[in-house]
């Protein structure tokens, strides 16, 4: 008996498949994120006075907000700090470890996940699509101004209660904490919006 074909046999496949992909390519996107910022911290040039180093993972950290959104860009450095601190030598220069995060720089590398959510509200247009140069550029200074709203204070507060360490005045914790990596902020932002304009607009189709 020949059975009988109902108009939505097979018609979803194609929509079942493109949806697993999609699945699949968000589930794959927040280790590869965490791993490219490990890769990019291990980049690393120490910045007078305090030692803190320029590293590349705020890029990498700046590509994981504005591609993924705030849910997986924030597990992706979740991920990232867990490598961490479970020992994966994942850190600036090869270091991990939980000390780590509560020294001078952990206040930065807590920033890296607080920061997600923010560039992607400010790339992506209400309809979907991605907007121009500049707002991908100044996506890229306000999510470094997030991470440096919460390295600073930190830093500040761990010279506060170290006792083998000299307190530090507000001024020299901004000049040390942020005013020497400006440079770095502006070029990595503009890095970021370049590889932006041209990666985002495959992302939005593919994984958001």
């Amino acid at each position: 008996m020949n059975r009988i074909l109902h108009p939505a046999d097979g018609v979803d496949a194609p929509a079942q498949s493109t949806e697993i992909d999609r699945a699949l390519l968000r589930l794959l996107s927040v280790p590869f994120f965490a791993m490219l910022t490990a890769i990019g911290a291990q980049i690393a040039v120490p910045i007078e006075p305090f030692g803190i180093p320029i590293t590349l993972q705020t890029l990498m950290v700046l590509l994981a907000a504005m591609a993924l959104g705030p849910k997986l860009g924030m597990a992706s450095m979740v991920l990232y700090l867990v490598m961490g601190i479970v020992g994966v030598g994942v850190f600036a220069e090869g270091e991990s470890g939980l000390l780590l995060l509560l020294g001078q720089t952990g206040g930065y590398l807590f920033g890296f996940v607080v920061c997600q959510p923010i560039a992607h509200k400010l790339v992506k247009r209400r309809d979907g699509s991605i907007r121009g140069w500049l707002a991908l550029f100044l996506a890229g200074i306000a999510v470094h101004m997030v991470i440096f709203i919460f390295g600073v204070p930190w830093l500040w507060w761990t010279h506060l209660v170290d006792e083998q360490s000299v307190p530090l005045s507000w001024d020299r914790a901004i000049y040390g904490g942020f005013t020497v990596f400006i440079p770095g902020i502006l070029l990595k932002s503009g890095i970021a919006a370049g590889i932006g304009a041209w990666v985002l607009p495959w992302v939005a189709r593919r994984l958001w």
